[in-house]
């Protein structure tokens, strides 16, 4: 059933999300060599609570953790743990916050460090390919037109893989509900796009092939070969002419900077003092 939201609805979902974005803002305060990709999840679940909300994801379908942490060629639903970022890492934060009754659910991929310019890139294709498909979460639209705009830029604009097996959905009263939102497909196949729905448009993007598999752990997915994966995503309202995002990546992407000239100025000067 695809459930369709009132004015007030879509607000509650909306605060749900934008504390999401709180939570990943906080998130790429810490991020640096070194960190535990734990203490980042113990850090965020505290934070949650602390502003009146639950993480979406504990416990969920038997989930352990607040959130979920994948690293390199992780592609989705890693587990934190004692594992150090170093330097040249990417790392995928998926949040989910429940408050008011309903969820809100976003991703960001981070750098750490210096990272790799073909890797680089594939972050920033993956976050553009983002917002392509929002542009396209128009009333009267269908699901397709979105994995189509995901699909064609990343698959066949630059030469990426476009992870098949997991897909974005509805967001609500429930953690993931209808429509599922693939990132692959055709215009206009597909359920119709109408006002009142909310989605989760999530591009999960890989620098080599698109296959994957799942570790032993039942949750964790990783590229086949082995590449890098970038996951971007957004709690998105129908609308008339576009889609909007609820959930927002400006305090983010501010709180990356100021942590990437923080960090530099580190080394320079460790640098200098070698």
């Amino acid at each position: 059933m695809i459930f369709y939201r009132n004015h007030d609805e879509i607000e509650l979902i909306r605060h749900s999300a934008q504390m999401v974005s709180a939570t990943l803002t906080e998130v790429s305060k810490m991020l640096k060599p070194g960190i535990t990709t734990l203490s980042i999840d113990k850090m965020a679940e505290q934070f949650i609570r602390d502003n009146g909300g639950v993480p979406s994801f504990k416990g969920y379908g038997g989930f352990p953790f607040s959130l979920c942490i994948s690293v390199n060629e992780v592609v989705v639903h890693g587990f934190p743990s004692e594992y150090e970022l170093k330097d040249g890492d990417i790392i995928s934060v998926d949040c989910g916050v429940y408050k008011n009754g309903f969820h809100g659910d976003s991703a960001y991929t981070f750098a750490i460090g210096d990272v790799k310019p073909e890797v680089l890139r594939l972050l920033r294709i993956t976050k553009e390919s983002l917002y392509r498909g929002i542009a396209q979460a128009a009333d009267n639209n269908r699901v397709g037109d979105i994995s189509f705009a995901v699909e064609n830029f990343c698959s066949r604009e630059n030469n990426y893989g476009v992870v098949r097996e997991l897909v974005g959905h509805g967001v609500g009263r429930q953690l993931h509900e209808e429509p599922q939102v693939p990132n692959y497909g055709r215009r206009g196949d597909g359920k119709k796009l109408r006002e009142g729905m909310v989605i989760a448009i999530e591009p999960m993007i890989n620098l080599g092939v698109k296959e994957v598999y799942t570790k032993e752990d039942g949750w964790t997915v990783v590229t086949k070969d082995g590449k890098p994966s970038a996951h971007f995503e957004h709690t998105t309202a129908i609308r008339k002419r576009a889609g909007e995002p609820l959930s927002t990546f400006k305090n983010i992407e501010e709180a990356e900077q100021a942590n990437k000239e923080l960090n530099s100025s580190y080394y320079l000067s460790a640098s200098t003092a070698s």
